[in-house]
Parts: C-alpha cells; structure tokens; sequence
C-alpha cells in the first residue's frame, strides 16, 4: 500500500525528471549505434566514464557501419566533445534544430530534429555534392541555359526574390560555365541554376532528383526525399518533398569533403558572364552572418512559404580543430538563434 501511494505522489514529478536529457537528445537506445567495440573503448578511455547514457549520442545508428557520411576522418583528431559540469539545456524557436560535432559525429543538440519537413533552398546542399561529383572540370564545362528555367519562380540569377531584378536573369540558350551556376546557386540561391545545372548532368531535373534521392540512400539519410534540385516544393506534391534537420546536418557534414562548396560559401559577392561576354550577372551572398561570425564557414539559406525560413551553418572552434554543422528549420528568427545556438556549443562542451 505504502508503495502504492508513493508511485501516485510522483507521477507528476516524472516529466521533470527526463525533461533534461528528452529535450536536447535523441533516445538512449540509439547511443553509440554505429561505434566498433574498439572506438568504444576509446571514447570510454577519453571520457573518463562508464555511464554513456549520460554523455551526447556518439555514431549514426541509420548509417551502416562502414559507410560514415561524416568522413573517413572521424575520430582523427582524437578529441570528443563533453558536457562541461554547468552545462545547461538550450531551448530555441526553430521547428526543428541540430547541431554536430562533425569529427567525432557527436550531436550536441537535438530538438525534433528528426521530424520529416520541407527545407526549401538547403536542398541545393546536395545538389551541389551531385555537381561536383558529375562535372569532370566545372571551369571549362559550358551549359546551356533551357528554355524551362525561364518558368522557375522565386530567387533566380538577377533576382534575389521575386520581382525584384536589378541585374540580369539567365536568358534561354545562354551559355555559362557550369562553375559559375555552382556559385549562383550557393551564394544567391538561384532555383534557376540549380534547375539547369539539373538538366545538363541527368537530362532531366526528374533524372536528376533520381540521383539526389540514391546519393541520400547512400549517406543513410532516412528521413529524406527530394523533389526538385532546386528545394521547390511541386504543387499537390508538397508532402513528398521533405528532408530533417538532422539528415540535412548529415548532407552539410559530407559536403565538407568537398572544399569548393564551402569556398564559394564564404563568398560575399561577385558577378560572371556568359561565355560569349554579352550578359554579365551579378551575385550578392543570402547569408547574412557571413563576415559577422568568427570562425564561420560558411552557410546555406532556405525560404519558401511552406518551409519557412531556415539556416545551416559550419562553424569552427577558435583553435579550428573541431567543426561543427548546425541546422535551424522552419525559423523566423533563424539570425540570433543560429548565433544563440552556436555560443551555446562552445560555452556548454569541452573536446578531450
């Protein structure tokens, strides 16, 4: 009887009592998923602990092992980020958040980060991976422009948003260096050359979302699939057309093998012309933290009306040894929380 009585006097007190650890981590059963007996043992070595249920989640339990979309570089610099003795949760506005250690594959925030939902422009995250991957020398690769990418709507090369044009747009037939669609796509966010950077590898942007969706088979992404390379949602499609938080943190950690996403990421601004010198176009980066942020790597913006606005954004320590991928979804004030969250990183971990 006496046990009975005391089980009812702490049902209420049960929320509080997980709040901690549920609100900015995934479940304990997935802890360590994908780690080998053997890094096992050195993260315990390294931790100084036994109790891994207390520490981050470690590994990529939808991720096979052997086939890391992090890098073949994980645990290569031998630090492993811990939760510092006052560590504090954080709680931001976002829909969805993430935020990953990139070189141990440590989530050191996690809120609904799973949640399958559309991410708008951080799709072309892939796209780009694909471009790389599929054009043999993007500086002396030419495209041309079809005829269809005159029908893209929202952000298009010369417009930074709708009806809003104060440089050149893309013209049908117009020939560019696929190099320069990769950088009006990453800095200015152009649908419209993600769209014919599409077209010129697969044939057809349908082909070519084929490919988008195998890559993220590839990189164990399970909550993901794309209908466009551009992040558009396809009108009474939009429900096919979504990704998560943390399968986007996923996608941004793999680019990081490719230098050159990242490069033109931390581009300000520029301008390129068509190979024929007729029509120049200018470039001005969407990112705003750009320049603001130190240690920034670079980022990635994305809008549109279904998804709302979000960010992704690497990030390095002061040293520049540990990089960190974080990813807000669905967030009006994706600024100061992108800020938010990444002082909180720091100011809440320590790498041993």
């Amino acid at each position: 009887m006496i046990k009975i009585i005391f089980a009812w006097l702490a049902v209420p007190f049960v929320p509080f009592l997980f709040w901690g650890d549920l609100a900015n981590t995934v479940p304990k059963n997935e802890i360590y998923g994908m780690i080998s007996p053997e890094k096992r043992t050195q993260i315990e070595r390294v931790l100084g602990q036994e109790d891994k249920s207390k520490q981050p989640f470690t590994g990529d339990p939808d991720c096979p092992a052997g086939n890391s979309l992090l890098s073949e570089n994980v645990y290569a610099s031998g630090f492993l980020p811990v939760k510092k003795d006052d560590y504090q949760d954080l709680k931001l506005w976002a829909g969805s958040s993430v935020a990953i250690d990139v070189d141990s594959g440590t989530v050191l925030h996690f809120d609904n980060a799973k949640k399958r939902t559309q991410i708008a422009s951080l799709t072309k995250m892939m796209t780009a991976i694909l471009a790389i991957e599929n054009i043999k020398d993007l500086n002396k690769e030419i495209v041309t422009i079809p005829s269809e990418a005159m029908l893209i709507q929202g952000t298009i090369v010369g417009c930074p948003r709708t009806g809003f044009c104060p440089s050149n747009r893309l013209y049908a037939g117009e020939k560019v260096y696929a190099i320069d669609l990769l950088k009006a796509m990453l800095m200015n966010s152009a649908n419209n050359a993600a769209y014919s950077l599409a077209v010129h590898i697969a044939g057809s942007e349908d082909k070519f979302v084929d490919m988008m969706n195998e890559k993220a088979k590839e990189l164990g992404l399970t909550d993901t699939h794309f209908c466009t390379a551009s992040g558009l949602e396809i009108d009474g499609q939009e429900n096919e057309c979504y990704s998560s938080a943390y399968d986007v943190a996923k996608i941004g950690a793999a680019s990081l093998g490719y230098d050159l996403i990242w490069d033109i990421m931390k581009i300000p601004e520029g301008q390129f012309y068509s190979t024929d010198g007729k029509y120049m176009h200018v470039l001005k980066n969407t990112d705003l933290l750009l320049g603001t942020t130190p240690n920034c790597l670079g980022g990635k913006t994305g809008f549109t009306p279904m998804a709302g606005k979000s960010l992704l954004l690497g990030l390095t320590d002061a040293g520049q040894k540990h990089r960190v991928i974080s990813v807000l979804l669905n967030d009006e004030n994706r600024w100061e929380d992108m800020k938010t969250l990444n002082s909180w990183i720091f100011n809440n971990y320590v790498w041993k």
